[in-house]
């Protein structure tokens, strides 16, 4: 455990009123990933396309900021696709959506763009090769999350069983002689996803698993980059929104480090500056859907508390670039 002795009043020799040292522990990668860039991007040219409003089937990702700049924009965020008019173009969020949602607004004549992070859909084309092949499918996952509403709505009921833990596979009800196949949620954390597929296999050795692994390139990176940080500061802070798997896994990350003082924040605003009270090194990150932007109010508002000095821990470099969906190119 790693926990800082409070600080009293002024360090020995520094002058009243001289702000304490502070190393921001930044790192990299952090923030937007190439599917949340690709899903703004979709709604901001569904807009350019078709001019306001544009309407999008809940959070196009999970962050306000997000949100509420393109609502700004002329975006209206809905529940569901009966709840936007018939006469308006509808956008799918980055998390996927089930089967039924898409054949809803082909049944109400509506012009539609799937912002699916392809990586979801790549899970979606697993789950939907292993029922084919005559397999019942398990995915470790968050039960409630969209990711997982949406994988699970891709097969009929009952052809997926979720497990969210490994300890619920020893209570998954699954006749002896029954194929099985695992998938995962995209977002999870790396070392959870593991011990749950390890528990399978154990119970389960025929189990079929996916030629590549589920959990996502970005999610993995921002987690090993946490990992980092992690390992030397006193506090970190993470960037994300509350209903964020990815954001929530890098707080867990950072406690699994010995970080007990690690917390999710959505703004600046949200820091509890007596809790950062005698630490001296912080490690900043960013969820896959949380902007730069928020990363740079952070710091400047650290700015305002401490002398802060910056270091970038960089342990994975992002390339990568989705496609936009061929309706919006043309």
């Amino acid at each position: 455990m790693r926990s800082p002795e409070k600080a009293r009043g002024n360090a020995p020799g520094r002058p009243s009123g001289e702000k304490p040292p502070l190393t921001i522990l930044l790192a990299g990668p952090r923030g937007f990933c190439a599917g949340v860039d690709r899903a703004i991007l979709i709604v901001e040219k569904a807009l350019e396309r078709f001019g306001p409003p544009v309407y999008v089937r809940h959070e196009i990702v999970h962050n306000r900021f997000v949100v509420e700049n393109l609502e700004a924009k002329g975006a209206v965020f809905v529940d569901e696709v009966e709840d936007a008019p018939t006469d308006r173009p509808i956008v799918f969020s980055a998390h996927g959506v089930p089967k039924h949602v898409p054949d809803e607004a082909r049944r109400r004549n509506m012009i539609y763009v799937d912002a699916t992070c392809p990586l979801v859909s790549k899970v979606h084309r697993e789950v939907e090769r292993h029922h084919a092949n005559g397999r019942t499918v398990v995915l470790i996952g968050h039960a409630g999350h969209p990711e997982v509403e949406g994988t699970m709505g891709q097969l009929p009921d009952g052809a997926i069983l979720l497990v969210e833990k490994p300890s619920d596979v020893a209570t998954l009800e699954v006749a002896a002689d029954t194929p099985l196949a695992y998938a995962t949620q995209t977002t999870l954390s790396v070392d959870e996803a593991a011990a749950s597929i390890a528990a399978l296999k154990a119970r389960f050795p025929e189990i079929a698993g996916p030629k590549q692994e589920d959990i996502c390139y970005a999610t993995t990176n921002r987690q090993k980059s946490t990992r980092a940080i992690a390992e030397r500061a006193d506090a970190v802070l993470v960037l994300g929104a509350p209903n964020s798997s990815n954001s929530n896994r890098l707080v867990d990350v950072a406690r699994d480090q010995g970080v007990d003082n690690a917390h999710l924040i959505q703004r600046a605003h949200d820091i509890d500056w007596r809790g950062l009270a005698g630490v001296r090194t912080l490690g900043l990150t960013a969820g896959a859907s949380a902007p730069e932007v928020l990363v740079e109010e952070v710091i400047e508002a650290c700015r305002a508390h401490y002398d802060v000095t910056i270091e970038e821990v960089v342990t994975a470099v992002e390339t990568i670039e989705f496609k936009l969906p061929r309706a919006l190119v043309a």
